[in-house]
């Protein structure tokens, strides 16, 4: 700090000091005309020395560059982190009562990033305990959506059995409450959702019980019979009765037919292919002309044509081998037509697989024929269409059966 001396010897005369200045501004001016000055500015402001992020980036072109992507990455991350908190952590339990939900997010958690089996079991408990001590409904979508993620998580860790259990409890409870007040008045919706789940999970236990780590073949045909005689006695019932007030719609035209392919499924592998040549043919009728999944369906029909050895019926007789062979072909023609009819972006890699397998059956059928040139013809054709896709097993299938017909 100044001194009080030094303050008052620095302190100028009031007067004389106004005159010095003035004397300074005439001075300047006569230097230095306004307009002059005013040039001067122009041209001070028109050459500005180059920013720092300028100077940064010649400098260090390549540590910038860096530290930009970085930075883009950083920000896109931390916005697509808000984006899966907000829609898949908080979104995905916005029906549940937030006690619920935190047990949930804590369970989704421990099953799907983090797999830890223990606590995953402990939080989906925890959350059943508290959506009952609240009162939610036991056989809402979402209680019963909460049992069917213990099961997947039961099936995740190869607790194959653990997860049959919690499935037959779910199916068990679902159809007690259907048969005790699914007729009630009132009840109509309800009973329409139950119902449509407890079919679901009878196709899933179908699966589970036909894993090969179970392989109890008995118990997974009658859950896909149940299933898929309870979606078509549904449907038969609506479209003969009508829909009753507040019922709401069925399962999908789609997902009944995938009840009826997995029955087929089961029935060929039991090679009981006149079992399983009627539900595929069912299935293709629920299925869209425009799906890949159509030629899947009709080339599986055309291969369980091929196979069948249906038992005698009384009073009737047996159709021919030759006749099967002919509705095989038919189908196995219509099933490549479908597939090459369909443009991306419908078309997926079950097109291009399923024109392969059907070449492929073609010329099988050619062989069975004894048209041995057709035959290697269609068998080349499966051969190049498999190599382009990169089908490995379809390559060398169709080497194999040229390598049959030529020995023949």
């Amino acid at each position: 700090m100044f001194s009080a001396r030094a303050l008052r010897v620095l302190r100028p005369c009031p007067g004389q000091s106004a005159q010095c200045l003035r004397q300074q501004r005439l001075e300047v001016l006569r230097k230095h005309p306004i307009s002059s000055l005013m040039r001067q500015q122009r041209h001070q402001s028109t050459n500005k020395p180059p920013s720092a992020f300028k100077a940064l980036w010649r400098a260090h072109p390549f540590s910038v560059t860096a530290a930009l992507i970085c930075i883009t990455i950083g920000g896109s991350a931390l916005l697509y982190t808000n984006y899966y908190y907000h829609n898949y952590i908080i979104g995905a339990f916005h029906k549940f009562p937030e006690p619920v939900a935190k047990q949930m997010r804590k369970a989704l958690y421990y099953t799907n990033i983090s797999l830890e089996p223990k606590n995953a079991v402990k939080y989906y408990r925890e959350a059943l305990r508290v959506a009952d001590e609240i009162g939610m409904d036991p056989f809402s979508d979402e209680i019963i959506g909460v049992k069917i993620q213990l099961a997947a998580l039961m099936e995740k860790c190869q607790q194959y059995q653990k997860a049959i259990d919690i499935l037959e409890i779910v199916k068990a409870d679902n159809l007690k409450w259907i048969e005790a007040l699914g007729d009630k008045p009132g009840n109509e919706g309800k009973r329409t959702r139950v119902l449509a789940m407890t079919t679901r999970v009878s196709v899933k236990l179908g699966d589970l019980y036909a894993n090969e780590y179970v392989l109890e073949k008995e118990k997974a045909e009658e859950c896909l019979v149940w299933a898929v005689e309870t979606v078509l006695k549904e449907q038969q019932r609506r479209d003969t009765e009508g829909i009753k007030p507040g019922e709401g719609d069925w399962i999908s035209a789609e997902e009944q037919g995938g009840a009826l392919e997995a029955l087929a499924y089961n029935y060929e592998e039991k090679n009981q292919h006149y079992l399983a040549a009627p539900l595929f043919l069912r299935a293709i009728t629920y299925s869209q002309p425009t799906n890949c999944h159509t030629a899947v369906l009709m080339n599986n029909l055309s291969i369980s044509l091929a196979q069948q050895v249906p038992p005698s019926t009384p009073g009737q007789p047996p159709a021919s081998r030759a006749e099967f062979v002919s509705n095989a072909r038919a189908w196995a023609k219509k099933a490549v037509e479908v597939a090459a009819k369909i443009a991306p972006p419908e078309r997926n890699e079950e097109c291009d697989v399923g024109c392969a397998v059907a070449t492929h059956n073609l010329g099988e059928f050619a062989e069975m024929d004894g048209n041995i040139a057709e035959a290697r013809k269609l068998f080349t054709e499966a051969k190049s269409l498999a190599k382009a896709i990169g089908f490995t097993d379809g390559v060398i299938n169709s080497e194999n059966a040229l390598k049959r017909i030529g020995k023949s």
